[in-house]
């Protein structure tokens, strides 16, 4: 039978697997860039790369997002009403107190980072204190706890930074390949150097395409879930579901509204955009509607 602890377990499977993968693009990215240039140093670096990168987006990935987001910590002295909701929502839920942040932005959204429970962050945007009523509030704060309960945060988070650092490297040895040459090249491999150096800007053409299929492999079952088991801490649903209505009524994108973070939040950051073009190609959300019905079921 599939519970919350089953999901959890799924989570950190998933995010070892997803460093796994991580590791076996850079290396396929190297392994062609150390034969396309003839220098087998350059397979060393991404391996030393890979494992660096992969460390980096399990201790310091809630740090990067953070930044990114434009996100300040706050005492409670400054956001009572908020800290206060985070504080006692996480005795409910039996989670240690998580810092809080505040994103200052007038689109209304929240997310949750960080690697554990014991190093979570809950942040909000101060357009999301302004719309929503007290009940309103503790059904995002429950949301967001849910899904440092259920462990999903800190696969999310991981990704922001493994998909971007794929997709960098991605362009680099591109750009290299088409304008810089490369010994092989020069020397000429015959039948076999040809096919490898094909196969290797194949690869670097497809590899941020296999980052961003990454990315969406974050199931958007996990918000289902967080809606569920954060109204188990409410025990009002309305309160969410109301929430949910106000925060996509707003319609405008947030300032700092970036591809790499936008699975993180409670909401699509890119607001109507997310309804047009690329950004609905990639939706990382369920429709509103879907999650509010869900909700008013309960």
């Amino acid at each position: 039978m599939v519970s919350l602890y089953t999901h959890q377990a799924q989570n950190i499977w998933k995010t070892w697997f997803l460093m796994a993968l991580f590791f076996i693009i850079i290396i396929g990215l190297g392994l062609f860039a150390s034969y396309y240039f003839g220098n087998p140093n350059i397979l060393y670096f991404f391996v030393g790369f890979s494992i660096l990168m992969n460390i980096i987006s399990y201790w310091f990935s809630d740090k990067i997002v953070l930044k990114m987001s434009g996100a300040h910590l706050v005492r409670r002295e400054e956001y009572f009403d908020l800290y206060n909701a985070v504080e006692n929502l996480s005795i409910t839920a039996g989670l240690p107190m998580p810092k809080v942040y505040v994103i200052t932005d007038p689109a209304p959204n929240a997310f949750a980072t960080g690697r554990n429970k014991e190093h979570a962050v809950v942040a909000v945007t101060t357009g999301l204190l302004q719309v929503l009523n007290k009940t309103e509030l503790e059904g995002v704060i429950a949301h967001e706890l849910s899904h440092i309960g259920n462990r999903d945060m800190l696969i999310s988070t991981v990704v922001v930074v493994l998909v971007g650092f794929v997709t960098l490297v991605s362009d680099f040895f591109l750009r290299m390949s088409f304008f810089g040459g490369g010994q092989r090249n020069r020397e000429g491999g015959g039948q076999l150097g040809a096919i490898i150096v094909i196969a290797g800007i194949i690869l670097s053409i497809l590899a941020p395409l296999f980052a961003m299929l990454i990315r969406l492999s974050i199931s958007r079952k996990r918000e289902f879930l967080a809606d569920a088991s954060g109204t188990l801490l409410t025990r009002y649903p309305e309160g969410l579901a109301s929430a949910l209505e106000k925060i996509s009524k707003y319609g405008q994108p947030m300032a700092r509204a970036n591809d790499a973070t936008a699975h993180l939040f409670i909401a699509n950051p890119f607001g109507a955009q997310a309804l047009r073009g690329m950004h609905k190609l990639f939706m990382t959300h369920p429709p509103v509607a879907e999650r509010t019905k869900a909700l008013r079921e309960m």
